[in-house]
């Protein structure tokens, strides 16, 4: 016997369990099923981002900060230490004990808002019946669900490099690269992105030697060309080996187990043949959509040449009743964009207007210093043909960030030359994840440079380098 809801999300990451929270909260009887499991095998729902991204990634980011203020910075303020050591295990089992505290909030948050949860893989049987009260059969492990609206919210995997699959001892994804269990000497990152630059961020303050092997010629090429290269100064400081430009070619492990040392042949930029020897190598270049085990050929989901997928503006598939969202469709891969796109497709099946605004979906990536932004890149603009405006300020005139002495980086506005209406804000420095929500609540209303600049900001605060970059578009800064 069938069990029947009105709405059915396959997936319980950031895009799902959001999704069936707010279907549940608008009256729908609705189930989510999730297959993620802890180490006793019970269910752990939240997806990449709760077990193997986001949420221990910051935890790792933390201890490894402690670590690192308590070996370089205590001093400053007069704080002494005889001896510093790192406890990896102990390390490691908060980073596990935090994922547990929010997979058990999600099972609470289901409790609490009525959704019925099933724990295994959800694959699509089949269009329902009128019998059964149309809408698609599901099945979970023995189990077999109806849904008369269904959304997948699946997530993603790690891309893996042609011909060298991971095997998270000594070829690591980023979940291998949360779990390892000793500092190692040297370690290897292929790929310059958020994920390699957080791993390589935690291991270099505990001590590892990091070298950085990206394809492209310029780093971080997705930010703004100012912010990107006070990053690129700032992680060379630290000691981060960042080489750009570069061809891998193959990849050696030597002898199975956890002592097995990794060789990664490559051509540097000038063109010279080069061997990188490592314990560990970390491979951080782009995930792919999770669709497997989905069953799509048996129903004709439509995905396209990626494995995405495909959906319409609203996140409609090519099936009635069917709707996708997050890393599984296009757009950015960002836990925050699949809630989004999940409490709007739950509205959309109310009959309500759920938006999202892709150019207003903030990014972060948590290093030290820390780098935001939303909107437009100056580089874009000027490819674009926009008239523009720019202004920026440097943590090193801010008071809060000098009484923190964390002065690197700075905050930068760039507006419309005519209008001033904001069109991107870029951050790199301390707090800047906490600071860009600023930006996307002012860009979210179209708002100008000037109206943030009239805005009234906390002294002593971080946020008042906001406002003075702001003044900065008008080229009336007060501090600096």
């Amino acid at each position: 016997m069938s069990k029947n809801f009105d709405v059915i999300v396959i997936g319980g990451g950031p895009g799902g369990y959001i999704a069936a929270i707010r279907a549940a909260q608008l009256g729908f009887n609705t189930a989510c099923i999730d297959e993620w499991k802890n180490a006793a095998g019970g269910p752990a729902p939240g997806g990449t981002c709760t077990n193997v991204g986001c949420i221990p990634s910051k935890a790792l980011l933390q201890s490894s900060e402690n670590f690192e203020n308590a070996g370089h910075q205590f001093a400053e303020h007069g704080i002494g230490l005889k001896e510093l050591s790192i406890d990896v295990a102990k390390m490691l089992a908060r980073k596990d004990h935090v994922v547990k505290q929010n997979n058990d909030g999600i099972l609470y948050l289901f409790k609490k808002n009525k959704v019925s949860f099933f724990h295994g893989r959800g694959s699509f049987v089949k269009a329902a019946s009128p019998e059964q009260g149309g809408g698609w059969e599901i099945a979970v492990g023995a189990e077999s669900l109806v849904g008369k609206q269904v959304i997948v919210a699946t997530g993603s995997n790690a891309r893996a490099l042609p011909g060298t699959p991971f095997d998270e001892v000594n070829v690591l994804s980023n979940d291998g690269a949360l779990r390892i269990g000793a500092v190692p000497k040297k370690l290897g990152l292929i790929g310059s992105g958020v994920i390699g630059l957080e791993m390589g961020s935690v291991w270099r303050r505990l001590g590892a030697e990091v070298t950085v092997l990206e394809a492209l010629p310029t780093f971080l090429g997705a930010v703004d060309e100012q912010i990107a290269k006070e990053a690129h100064k700032a992680f060379t400081k630290q000691g981060l080996k960042i080489e750009l430009g570069v061809k891998v070619g193959e990849i050696k492990v030597g002898k199975k187990g956890p002592n097995a040392r990794v060789s990664v042949a490559y051509t540097d930029a000038k063109g010279q043949a080069q061997v990188l020897d490592v314990d560990k190598l970390v491979v951080s270049i782009g995930r792919v959509p999770n669709t497997t085990g989905l069953n799509a050929e048996a129903v004709g989901l439509e995905l396209d040449e990626r494995g995405a997928i495909v959906v319409d503006a609203e996140c409609r598939t090519n099936l009635p009743g069917v709707w996708a969202v997050g890393d599984v469709v296009r757009g950015p891969m960002l836990a925050h964009k699949a809630e989004e796109e999940g409490v709007a497709v739950a509205e959309r099946i109310a009959g309500q207007h759920g938006h999202v605004d892709f150019n207003l979906v903030p990014w972060v990536i948590y290093t030290h210093p820390e780098i935001a932004w939303v909107g437009q890149t100056e580089q874009q603009l000027k490819a674009a043909g926009r008239a523009y405006k720019a202004g920026s300020f440097p943590f090193m005139a801010n008071g809060r960030a000098r009484a923190l002495g964390d002065t690197g980086g700075m905050v930068k506005f760039l507006a419309d030359a005519a209008s001033d209406e904001i069109l991107g804000v870029h951050i790199v420095g301390p707090m800047a994840s906490e600071l860009i929500s600023e930006a996307v609540v002012a860009m979210s209303f179209r708002a100008s440079s000037e109206d943030i600049a009239r805005i009234c900001h906390a002294h002593p605060s971080l946020s008042e380098a906001t406002k003075e970059a702001a003044l900065a578009v008008d080229k009336r800064t007060l501090n600096f």
